[in-house]
């Protein structure tokens, strides 16, 4: 149930960080408002590492496979694109879209069992599910 409230929680996060760094971008533009978020986040990241115990730094150097190193590479990604998408399609539209988008690439990964997580047969009621996100899409598109 906490894991449930948790991800809900993260998705109004990301609805409303998408919103303001849209409305900075009006002021700063994409780049600056990007790397402010990054900047930002590390920040708050580094705050928390001093307050809450120290893990090793080094140990990222033990990651493998190192590709999975990228995530912040992908962060300034997701919040470029989530910048560029809102301000083209407005909050709500863009959301629907990247969280249909988000779940279908989850499901992929989950059925291909790719980048180490455990692979999944596949489930028709999950299947039936996205078909039945894909046409939420289509119904709010053309409303």
């Amino acid at each position: 149930m906490i894991g449930f409230l948790v991800a809900l929680f993260s998705g109004a996060l990301m609805s409303v960080q998408g919103v303001f760094n849209t409305q900075v971008t009006k002021t700063t533009g994409v780049w600056v408002s990007s790397g402010w978020v990054q900047l930002s986040a590390f920040a708050v990241c580094l705050i928390l590492w001093f307050a809450t115990g120290r893990d090793h730094v080094a140990e990222l150097l033990e990651v493998e496979p190192r590709y999975m190193l990228l995530g912040g590479v992908l962060g300034a990604g997701i919040t470029w694109t989530v910048i560029v998408s809102m301000s083209m399609l407005g909050p709500a539209k863009a959301a629907l879209l990247i969280v249909v988008a988000q779940v279908l690439c989850a499901y992929l990964i989950e059925l291909m069992g790719m980048f180490g997580v455990e692979k999944q047969p596949i489930n028709i009621w999950k299947v039936v599910g996205m078909a039945f996100a894909v046409l939420g899409l289509v119904i709010f598109e053309n409303q």
